[in-house]
């Protein structure tokens, strides 16, 4: 039979147990907006889950008996982090650089989440329109978002491997500086429809084909799928 000493030491114990339930349920309730708080601001699926990792580790340790209202609290703690993790970001690498190109990610969690990612993609693409030549913003898209290897590129854009290197380097460097070219938006919503369909559904002969129109415009050679 249990004395009554071991009963009161138990309860410490079935209250950190229960406390820690409470902790964890409140945690998963708003999980879906800790991601898409940390997404809206990285536009990085993977960090954005990181993010979301090291605020479940802040709020284990918080004593939550101070937290008045844990949502508020773990959504200030996510946007902090986040923004922490852009900051460490932009020191080292060129501010600019492929910035405007979020990750695919499942958006079905959260409708807002498409619409912020929708009007990135829609500003992003107005971004290349204006900043980079035809065959430079081929080959950005190319192989900053789609990770194409320069041999790839090179034919897309019928060049030489090394020629496909520097169009690369020429088109970061235009990105990082902000430059402004001379360019039609007529060809906003093809780019962008394009992009779309290659990065949820795989179709990235339909936007070779269409980023190849682009940069040779007068050309009647398909370019081979």
């Amino acid at each position: 039979m249990r004395s009554d000493g071991a009963d009161v030491a138990m309860c410490p114990f079935m209250t950190n147990i229960a406390n820690s339930a409470d902790g964890l349920s409140a945690f998963l309730s708003v999980r879906p907006r800790l991601f898409s708080i940390a997404y809206r601001i990285l536009r990085s699926a993977s960090e954005a889950e990181d993010v979301v990792q090291d605020a479940w580790v802040r709020w284990q340790t918080t004593d939550r008996s101070l937290v008045r209202d844990a949502e508020a609290f773990l959504a200030t703690t996510a946007r902090r982090l986040a923004i922490n993790v852009m900051q460490s970001a932009r020191s080292r690498r060129e501010t600019g650089v492929g910035t405007w190109l979020p990750e695919p990610v499942d958006t079905t969690a959260d409708p807002g989440l498409e619409t912020e990612r929708s009007e990135t993609l829609q500003s992003g693409v107005l971004l290349l329109l204006k900043t980079l030549s035809p065959t430079e913003r081929a080959a950005y898209i190319l192989r900053e978002a789609f990770d194409y290897p320069y041999r790839d590129i090179a034919t897309v854009l019928r060049v030489r491997e090394a020629n496909a290197r520097q169009v690369v380097t020429r088109a970061r460097q235009h990105v990082s500086t902000g430059r402004r070219t001379p360019a039609s938006s007529t060809g906003q919503k093809g780019l962008l429809d394009a992009f779309i369909a290659a990065a949820r559904y795989g179709d990235v002969a339909g936007l070779e084909v269409v980023l190849a129109s682009n940069a040779f415009p007068n050309s009647s050679c398909a370019v081979a799928a």
